[in-house]
């Protein structure tokens, strides 16, 4: 694996590793020179409009976190140095454990991003939210609607 990879691959690792923490402010600030799609179909947002989003719907326990774990796996990497420009496509798979739920998957996808390199260091230009592929029990995940 090329450093530009393994730089890569973290920033996938890190946006996991933000979110289970609870720090919903540092997963935003990933994305701060990013468009996400949210939906099939939706409007691309911004690093402010996904914070808000967050906010609204993850639901933060007592402990700070959502008691998640984001397992992000199978990433397939493609790097082009000379334009400074990468993508890479990788699994999820969400699991949540709280005093009412017991251990269990909550979610499966699929991330499609893509990075650009400035002044040597990586970030993530583009994220598509879009390919959840299957579903469990989001109530202790998300809040209202956002569960159903």
């Amino acid at each position: 694996m090329s450093n530009s990879e393994t730089e890569i691959a973290n920033l996938l690792y890190r946006y996991a590793e933000l979110l289970d923490g609870g720090n919903l402010q540092g997963v935003a600030e990933l994305f701060r020179h990013a468009q996400i799609k949210l939906q099939p179909g939706d409007e691309r947002v911004g690093a402010d409009e996904l914070l808000c989003i967050f906010r609204e719907q993850v639901k933060l326990y007592p402990c700070g976190t959502p008691r998640t774990k984001h397992l992000v796996t199978n990433p397939i990497i493609e790097v082009d140095e000379a334009s400074h420009r990468a993508t890479a496509r990788s699994y999820y798979t969400v699991l949540q454990g709280t005093d009412n739920l017991p251990l269990q998957p909550i979610a499966t996808g699929r991330y499609h991003d893509a990075f650009e390199r400035i002044d040597g260091v990586w970030r993530f230009s583009f994220r598509d939210y879009s390919m959840l592929d299957m579903v469990g029990n989001l109530s202790g995940h998300l809040n209202g609607a956002a569960a159903s």
